[in-house]
């Protein structure tokens, strides 16, 4: 599911005062990479608990937690999606923008958080309607043409990618804030058909160690897969009529995201970014994209690794950052996706980069942690 990344923290009007006094505050005790994965995993099982609420008439009591108020605006920046919710308990915390204050009582400056770097500015091309419909065409059929084999029991659907996300550092003395990305970085997936095993490695983000972690989901009652966290034995039984994939969308996420239509945008951005799903899926998911009111082709941009292409995409009203899927421009086939800030927004300027991926491998394999084109393992 979506997170925020990035917010303002609100400090206590007598803060200053209170700094001037105390020692400096001293390092958390668990690793950033920790508390992330534990934010989002409480994050994940809210969204579990009503999405569940809305689609049983005698909904089980999964929700532990007294009712939330409605969220604030939430920044696009993410995200993932993966195969099982189980999976994306623990996958998307490796992924969404992180938040990181940093204070030193004395007014200075905060500095980069660990392993990041100044994120880029770069010119931003505007997009256009005009051949929307051809584009999508051809990339639908593109989609439809690159199938790979129909994962047996046993096997594991194989993602791998470079990737950089937003991190923010502050400084709670003055609310002075800068704007940095983390180093880009690898990250493989291993997911089973039907979303019950998984394995992530992404030691670039602090996410995982160089082992990885796994993804299994092994309580007596897992979660089901849902739209927001699917498995590829769920995408299976989707509809392939754009119409009606689209309607679907609309009422699984109905509250969700700033808008309506830019969650629906944002949750099929998720589903065919890293995923394996059956290729007419992918067709029919591209062609109700563009059915979407705002979104846009725009004919040059550039994924994580420096590939061009051209893009399909759309700006969020709310946080002003326009989410680009990227393909490539010959062939149509996947690239990855790009998220930029197209206004000055919460303290970063229009042009910022904010996300990056780039896929560079998808496939089945026979076991866990086995790399394609081998058969050693990770």
């Amino acid at each position: 599911m979506n997170r925020t990344p990035w917010r303002r923290r609100r400090e206590p009007l007598d803060h200053a005062e209170l700094a001037g006094l105390l020692p400096p505050p001293g390092d958390p005790v668990l690793p950033h990479g920790r508390l992330t994965t534990l934010e989002e995993h409480l994050m994940n099982e809210i969204q579990q608990a009503r999405s569940q609420k809305a689609a049983e008439a005698q909904p089980r009591p999964v929700l532990l937690f007294p009712a939330l108020p409605p969220e604030p605006p939430r920044r696009g920046g993410r995200r993932l999606a993966l195969v099982g919710a189980a999976v994306a308990v623990a996958v998307l915390a490796g992924v969404a923008g992180a938040v990181q204050f940093t204070g030193r009582g004395d007014g200075e400056a905060a500095g980069p958080p660990e392993g990041a770097v100044p994120a880029s500015i770069v010119q931003v091309a505007q997009g256009t309607t005009d051949g929307l419909s051809s584009t999508v065409d051809r990339i639908s059929g593109a989609a439809e043409r690159e199938k790979l084999p129909e994962p047996r029991p046993g096997q594991f659907l194989y993602i791998e990618s470079q990737v950089s996300w937003l991190q923010t550092s502050e400084n709670v003395d003055t609310g002075e804030s800068r704007t940095y990305v983390q180093k880009l970085h690898p990250r493989q997936v291993w997911m089973s058909p039907d979303g019950s095993k998984g394995w992530l490695i992404e030691p670039g983000n602090d996410t995982t160690s160089e082992d990885g972690l796994t993804l299994d989901d092994d309580r007596e009652d897992p979660a089901r897969p849902s739209i927001g966290a699917p498995s590829y034995d769920y995408l299976k039984t989707l509809t392939t009529d754009p119409d009606e994939l689209l309607k679907k969308i609309y009422k699984e996420t109905e509250g969700q995201g700033n808008t309506p239509d830019q969650q629906a945008f944002t949750t099929i951005g998720d589903l065919v970014m890293e995923q394996v799903m059956p290729a007419e899926l992918a067709s029919a998911l591209y062609r109700a994209a563009a059915k979407i009111p705002g979104v846009v082709v725009v004919d040059d941009t550039t994924d994580a690794v420096g590939r061009h292409g051209i893009a399909i995409a759309r700006t969020d009203e709310t946080s002003g950052d326009r989410t680009e899927w990227i393909f490539d421009a010959e062939t149509f086939s996947y690239l990855g996706e790009r998220t930029v800030q197209m206004r000055d927004a919460e303290g970063i300027k229009a042009g910022t980069v904010i996300g990056h991926t780039a896929i560079t491998e998808r496939a089945i394999v026979d076991a866990m942690k086995e790399v394609p084109g081998a058969r050693s393992k990770a």
